[in-house]
């Protein structure tokens, strides 16, 4: 009887562990790779051009919440050479808090866009006002796709 009892409190113990196991795979964060998924995925309407971090640091104006250069620990964006307003970028930062503020700026990078746009290119704006900003964990995805669906399929 008692080996049952142990073996029963083993595979409890075991079930325990693979439950946890699975909501951790829900928060991995975004990582470079997905960059090249979406691309490939067709949610775009013209190539785009890759930007290095130090560019994409300042395009997002990143300090301007606070952040310092050193934070963003990786970076792959990608961006219309003018002809849309099209990107593509992940951002890894050194901390959770430090992707917290960066998605602020995202979204008022976002918001820029969709001002600065409104009589220049206005066939881009409801590209804009779709834009994906998805936080997890030390991660950010933006996303501004002529296809939405296309984009987030791509990394489902």
């Amino acid at each position: 009887m008692r080996k049952f009892m142990y073996v029963t409190l083993a595979l409890a113990l075991l079930l325990g562990l693979a439950a946890c196991k699975g909501g951790r795979d829900s928060e991995e964060i975004w990582k470079t790779s997905h960059v090249q998924n979406i691309l490939d995925s067709g949610a775009f309407s013209e190539e785009l051009e890759e930007l290095d971090a130090d560019t994409a640091f300042m395009l997002y104006r990143l300090s301007d919440c606070g952040l310092e250069r050193e934070q963003l620990a990786e970076t792959s964006a990608r961006r219309s050479a003018g002809a849309t307003c099209e990107e593509l970028a992940v951002l890894i930062f050194d901390s959770t808090d430090s992707a917290t503020a960066a998605k602020s700026a995202l979204e008022d990078y976002v918001q820029s866009q969709i001002t600065a746009n409104e009589d220049y290119r206005p066939a881009e704006i409801p590209k804009l006002e779709k834009a994906w900003i998805d936080q997890r964990s030390n991660s950010l995805l933006l996303v501004v796709a002529n296809d939405m669906d296309a984009a987030k399929q791509a990394v489902e």
